[in-house]
């Protein structure tokens, strides 16, 4: 009896081994199909894509792009150095993607405005996606441009929310919101302390944003307990998430895989974002149904709720909570990494300095009261931010874009559903548009028409056409008015005793650029 009951279990398990091993075998089978059909079909639309580095079976140059990517500081200087070798527009096979970079603003413009409508979708980065799925089918960075959703966000970006009359509106709050710095940086000088400069700013456009969405300060200047490391974490990690080389990205069948950790943290951020804003939304809908004026905010939250009760709406409730949190995560960093490399880049430029510092006391006297409206009387400042974007673009290569279908780019035929990726920083770097790329000169940008509002494709800081980013009227209004003001009260003196040429200028690589090493300064009023 015991020997057929062995002998039933033994034929049991050897029964489960080869059904577990046909099933293995045959979803590897599956899999091995799939990738060479995919590679005998990119291999016969490789002879008309652009040149690349050489490329290696099945994974392409992925480990060469890894280990530039690793190497972080000379990042980007790598990837324009290929530019040299291969020409302004460059094929990186990256596993199953087909990725194509471009270096000229020639081939950018055929990107951004000839074949705009082609090119206009964005590639959804797989953590992004699995992490954040149900925000990524409702988010203005990764909707497709043709769909109706994308359109009422772009509206209700331009009428409601950057439109003149919102920004003139709550320019009080912002003025209000850099007196608060001021006040702290006052404080700092009067107990001898040196201050991080960028994350003094961070707390700033952490501050303004907030008040201008949902009428509430996130942090306090003297914080730095959990609550302060939450919004750091949450600004800075889900855009550096985003940036990370994921497995899935490239070998979507195997993406399950790979990134456990990188869904996981996203995850988690997200939901504290979305918490928050969540919160603001309920409590603001109870608020104005108690009240007959809904008007006492007049905060960004308002105005979108307004457009929600509006009849024939198209946007809802939840709507605002996905295009909030979009906002949101796209103005923080961007705005207080670029304000970082400005006083950095002014304070190891001394003469550039004084030149800014001359133009304000004479437009303003010493006594002024600065205002955003002083902004356009202020040539020289604006040229300094100008410079500072077209050395230090907010993000480097611009979010990616996805051809909807087979285009020409720079005479190559690039299939459909290729990553086309333009690399602003290498085209504000390239001497073959700019003299002395890269030293920081301001003057180049004094009587001059270039700008940034995506017209000229040698410089296109917040990118061009229909996905040029949408925050860029208040990017500029609170680069211009914190800038000046920090410039206008203080001088500022490098903090353990380094001369100003001494400033460590190497940047971080990443979806936003931010310096390598924090920029510690000691503020000394010139009023005191």
């Amino acid at each position: 009896m015991e020997e057929v009951g062995s002998h039933y279990w033994r034929s049991l398990f050897t029964n489960m081994d080869y059904y577990y091993l046909t099933l293995t075998l045959m979803i590897l089978s599956f899999l091995v199909s799939k990738l060479l059909f995919y590679f005998i079909v990119q291999k016969q639309h490789s002879k008309l894509l652009p040149p690349g580095p050489k490329q290696y079976p099945i994974i392409g140059n992925l480990l060469q792009v890894l280990l530039i990517r690793k190497n972080n500081s000379n990042a980007l200087e790598s990837f324009m150095n290929l530019s040299k070798t291969y020409g302004p527009i460059i094929t990186f096979k990256l596993g199953t993607l087909t990725s194509i970079s471009v270096y000229s603003p020639e081939i950018a413009k055929e990107v951004l405005q000839k074949n705009d409508i082609i090119l206009a979708n964005r590639r959804v980065p797989y953590t992004f996606f699995t992490a954040m799925k149900e925000h990524s089918k409702n988010s203005i960075i990764a909707l497709p441009s043709s769909s109706t959703k994308w359109r009422v966000y772009r509206k209700a970006c331009a009428t409601r929310i950057f439109s003149t009359q919102q920004l003139d509106s709550t320019q009080i709050l912002r003025k209000r919101k850099v007196h608060e710095l001021l006040d702290f940086l006052h404080e700092c000088y009067k107990k001898g302390e040196a201050v991080n400069i960028g994350e003094a700013i961070f707390k700033t456009m952490l501050n303004i944003s907030s008040n201008s969405f949902i009428s509430k300060n996130f942090v306090q200047y003297h914080d730095n307990g959990e609550k302060f490391k939450v919004f750091k974490d949450i600004a800075f990690g889900l855009t550096e998430e985003s940036s990370r080389l994921c497995l899935g990205d490239f070998f979507p069948l195997l993406g399950f895989f790979g990134g456990r950790g990188a869904r996981a943290r996203t995850r988690e951020r997200y939901a504290k974002l979305s918490a928050v804003f969540d919160g603001a939304i309920e409590e603001r809908i109870r608020t104005r149904d108690l009240k007959a004026d809904s008007s006492d905010c007049n905060d960004i939250l308002d105005s979108l709720l307004d457009l929600v009760n509006e009849e024939g709406s198209e946007l809802n409730r939840h709507d605002v909570l996905h295009l909030l949190i979009d906002l949101f995560i796209a103005a923080i960093d961007t705005t207080s990494s670029t304000l970082e490399w400005a006083m950095a880049e002014l304070i190891h430029s001394p003469t550039k300095l004084h030149k800014l510092r001359e133009e304000l006391q004479q437009s303003l006297g010493k006594n002024g009261e600065f205002e955003e409206s002083h902004i356009l009387k202020l040539p020289y400042l604006n040229a300094v931010v100008k410079e500072t974007l077209r050395l230090h673009p907010p993000g480097p290569m611009l979010i990616p874009h996805k051809a909807n279908d087979d285009v020409e780019l720079g005479g190559f035929i690039v299939p459909k559903n290729t990553q086309v990726v333009v690399n602003a920083w290498s085209i504000g770097r390239d001497s073959d548009i700019w003299a002395n790329p890269i030293s920081f000169e301001p003057e180049r940008f004094l009587n001059s028409k270039i700008d940034f509002k995506g017209k000229h494709f040698e410089y296109i800081p917040f990118g061009s056409g229909r996905r040029i980013c949408p925050g860029l009227p208040l990017a500029l209004r609170s680069l211009s008015f914190i800038l000046a003001s920090l410039f206008y009260h203080f001088n500022w003196k490098v903090a353990n005793g380094m001369n100003p040429e001494d400033i460590d200028m190497t940047c971080s690589y990443g979806l936003t650029m931010h310096k390598a090493q924090p920029l510690l300064l000691i503020p000394i009023p010139i009023k005191v």
